[in-house]
């Protein structure tokens, strides 16, 4: 009998899936832990201090950085998307109201998102018909909030080969069919 206390993932699979179109794979990913820090008012100086005893980078505008345990990447001002291994943090925001103390407003969003990882030896013919942003001029670490078919989401560019889609969970399905039709386009 099927366990029905069996976590699923966003796209209703016990196991993260993975598709691979002509050179582009998509990757669900189903491993990381999610928190948004958000500073409190005046607690700066507090914040940057507890934020690097923790291992979490605060990243500046348009930007992931990569700490550990955790990688963050920058969503507004003073607001951040804290990433960590599921297996170690699954209550990722229990570690960081930890660490962090007051100087911060934690929300755990683990189960609010589903990342989806792109590779390709040249992501540019995929990524440019599904988003407005200029990636090949983008560094290494950029991430910005875009719109892929319709769709809010968040996108961080890792290497030219390597790019990180992070959508509402709800939104799976909706995502993953965009980044298949637009991939068997370009086959």
């Amino acid at each position: 009998m099927p366990d029905p206390f069996r976590p699923l993932t966003a796209l209703g699979q016990p196991e993260a899936q993975t598709f691979t179109i002509g050179p582009v794979t998509i990757t669900e990913r189903f491993d990381v832990a999610l928190a948004s820090v958000a500073l409190r008012r005046d607690r700066d100086k507090d914040l940057a201090r507890l934020a690097k005893a923790a291992g979490l980078p605060l990243p500046a505008a348009a930007s992931h950085a990569q700490g550990a345990p955790y990688a963050a990447f920058w969503m507004t001002p003073d607001m951040w998307m804290a990433e960590a291994p599921l297996a170690s943090h699954e209550d990722i925001a229990a570690h960081l109201k930890l660490a962090l103390a007051d100087a911060a407003s934690i929300t755990e969003q683990t189960d609010a998102w589903v990342r989806f990882d792109l590779t390709a030896p040249d992501l540019t013919p995929l990524l440019e018909r599904l988003t407005n942003l200029d990636l090949p001029a983008k560094p290494d670490g950029f991430a910005a909030r875009t719109v892929i078919d319709h769709l809010g989401v968040y996108l961080i560019r890792h290497t030219a080969t390597t790019v990180t889609l992070y959508a509402p969970r709800a939104s799976a399905q909706s995502l993953l069919h965009a980044l298949q039709l637009t991939a068997n386009a370009l086959i």
